[in-house]
């Protein structure tokens, strides 16, 4: 069948089914939709957004959803699988370990066919979040992490990893509630077993950084419970620091030594919320510390542990914008920031890169409360690129991206 005949075949299953759904006759559904009844479904398969959109209005679907069982056999493999699942579970190991995430999802769609058991699909899933959270795309990760925790896999090992990937993608998202919601569950439950495999280390780790962090990032939101949970966020930064140092000298991954180094610069930020530490001292330090990757691009640094300074960078911003005068925080937030940002592009960290815009938008908004003046930005092409797909993978940045884009005056007719 080609493509076109495809896509119309599942606009008619659609169409009648909005129309069962609705209790309408064709005609109604065609008037609904603005289409004669003779021609809701075009000839080339190929749906306008407008018919998209009634479409999901009239299933009380999202149009995403619509749109994507429209299209969603784009691209994919072949229905008979002849390689065995072992051997495409270790393939997608070795794509995420060299950071080849669009080859990683594209080993987890025949995963997916060659999985015969629950414990199969469940570690197809939490192979998925992997290749998901790599591209940037967090929602998406969020939704493999939850598709595989309801599949009932038996084995503790994945159901643990699956849950700390849902409580990270949570805490990424900035889902503080949710995230620490399901971080706590799974402390309490891994915390009481004195016969914790490596998986169960891992995510027990994991489980305490969402939740020292999640602590953390509540700081400013609210201000009344502020020396409780910079409490609370110290507490299990430093057990996250304790479980991945531990690993690190049990396995000898780098990766289990980054986490432990962002745990660290977490607790930089918290130290000087409870007035243990300077601020001024602090950021000095945290700059001081940056010298290790001075060109992020040919530091001898790598995965999570180059990351982790692109955190630092940020947590020096945090200290800067909640402790410093007016006058104080531009030198160093830019200096910041600007870090922030080399480490988000030398990785393709989109999380990173989140912040890094938001907290440069904040400094700039002081500036505008000191002086009245609104600075313009000035963004070339892949800077306006890297705004967009921030604002496509977080939906709480799309305001902040949009003041961006309009401070830079990329849309005047005249520019």
């Amino acid at each position: 069948m080609q493509k076109s005949d495809s896509q119309r075949s599942k606009l008619s299953r659609f169409v009648d089914l909005a129309r069962v759904y609705r209790g309408w006759s064709r005609t109604e559904l065609s008037r609904v939709l603005g289409r004669d009844p003779s021609k809701i479904i075009p000839e080339s398969g190929n749906p306008k957004l407008d018919l998209l959109v009634g479409l999901a209005e009239a299933l009380d679907w999202t149009i995403g959803d619509v749109a994507e069982s429209v299209w969603c056999d784009r691209n994919a493999p072949e229905s008979n699988e002849t390689r065995q699942f072992r051997d495409l579970s270790v393939e997608a190991l070795a794509a995420h370990e060299s950071g080849r995430y669009e080859d990683m999802l594209g080993v987890t769609r025949r995963m997916r066919l060659a999985a015969s058991t629950p414990r199969e699909h469940a570690i197809t899933c939490n192979r998925e979040v992997g290749a998901w959270d790599g591209l940037g795309r967090y929602p998406r990760a969020l939704e493999a992490s939850q598709e595989g925790l309801s599949i009932g896999c038996p084995d503790p090992d994945v159901q643990a990893m699956l849950q700390a990937n849902l409580a990270n993608a949570h805490y990424t998202l900035w889902h503080l509630i949710e995230a620490k919601a399901v971080a706590r569950d799974l402390i309490e439950r891994l915390e009481a077993d004195p016969t914790r495999s490596e998986p169960m280390r891992v995510a027990l780790g994991m489980a305490h950084y969402v939740r020292g962090h999640v602590a953390r990032r509540q700081l400013d939101s609210e201000p009344a419970r502020q020396s409780r949970l910079a409490h609370e966020a110290g507490e299990h930064l430093r057990r996250s620091v304790e479980i991945h140092l531990d690993l690190d000298a049990e396995f000898s991954n780098a990766s289990y030594s980054g986490i432990a180094n962002t745990s660290k610069g977490g607790l930089l930020e918290v130290d000087v919320a409870l007035g243990r530490a300077d601020p001024l001292i602090t950021i000095e330090h945290i700059t001081h510390e940056l010298e290790q990757v001075i060109d992020p691009k040919d530091a001898s640094l790598r995965g999570d542990l180059l990351e982790s300074w692109g955190w630092w960078s940020i947590f020096g911003c945090n200290i800067a914008l909640r402790h410093l005068g007016p006058t104080e925080v531009h030198r160093p937030m830019a200096i910041l920031t600007n870090k922030a940002s080399e480490i988000a592009d030398a990785l393709g960290n989109w999380s990173l890169r989140e912040r890094a815009f938001t907290l440069e938008n904040f400094r700039r908004q002081r500036i505008a409360d000191l002086t009245g003046l609104e600075p313009d930005w000035f963004l070339d092409e892949e800077e306006i690129r890297t705004i967009s797909g921030t604002m496509g993978r977080f939906p709480g940045f799309r305001d902040v991206g949009w003041r961006i884009l309009d401070a830079a005056h990329i849309f005047d007719p005249t520019s």
